[in-house]
């Protein structure tokens, strides 16, 4: 299984390294860090990282989309949420964390659908696009082949649910003994719920 983190300036570190950590543990996972263009890319964070073009992605990987800061100006590129939505119809299974759902938003895939995001930045998200049946009670969400997150660490929540969906649930225990991570995999369990 092929894993394609689709990264971009000032996107947030743990919203991609968080689940790459998970996934990474995983004999049939092979991981891929690519942005549009490819080369180098700045997350929120300073750390620099070497991408390649999103050209590679292909039909049948996962796709991978952290949040961060660098959304804010991405919902409003007409061409990357062009390519967003290609990519994320290509593939098997697209996986968001934190902002990241509203880029996926912007796509118009998630119309109708439950999604959730970070609950600090709910209100700005919902307003991107409030054609999506967003929760406000989840530390994530799967629909269809659809899987967004909460905030920031609830993508590595996420990540041990998605390896359970695919793999069963002792690969998910075992993966999050292995990193010594106490995982919330009841996705409802939501400390950081909107009123």
């Amino acid at each position: 299984m092929k894993v394609d983190f689709l990264l971009f300036e000032d996107f947030e570190t743990l919203d991609a390294f968080g689940p790459a950590e998970i996934f990474g543990h995983q004999k049939d996972m092979e991981l891929h860090y690519c942005s549009l263009s490819g080369g180098p890319v700045r997350s929120g964070q300073g750390l620099i990282v070497s991408s390649e073009p999103a050209d590679l992605i292909a039909a049948g990987d996962v796709l991978l989309v952290p949040g961060g800061m660098g959304t804010r100006k991405l919902v409003h590129d007409a061409a990357f949420v062009q390519r967003l939505k290609a990519l994320a119809e290509a593939c098997s299974w697209v996986l968001t964390v934190c902002t990241g759902s509203a880029l996926l938003a912007q796509t118009g895939l998630l119309d109708g659908r439950r999604a959730t995001t970070n609950k600090y930045a709910f209100d700005w998200v919902v307003s991107c696009r409030p054609q999506v049946f967003w929760q406000k009670k989840a530390r994530w969400c799967m629909e269809d082949k659809y899987y967004t997150s909460s905030g920031v660490s609830a993508g590595m929540d996420m990540a041990f649910g998605f390896l359970a969906d695919r793999f069963g649930r002792p690969t998910a225990e075992q993966g999050a003994r292995a990193i010594e991570y106490l995982w919330h995999s009841d996705p409802q369990q939501d400390p950081f719920a909107r009123p």
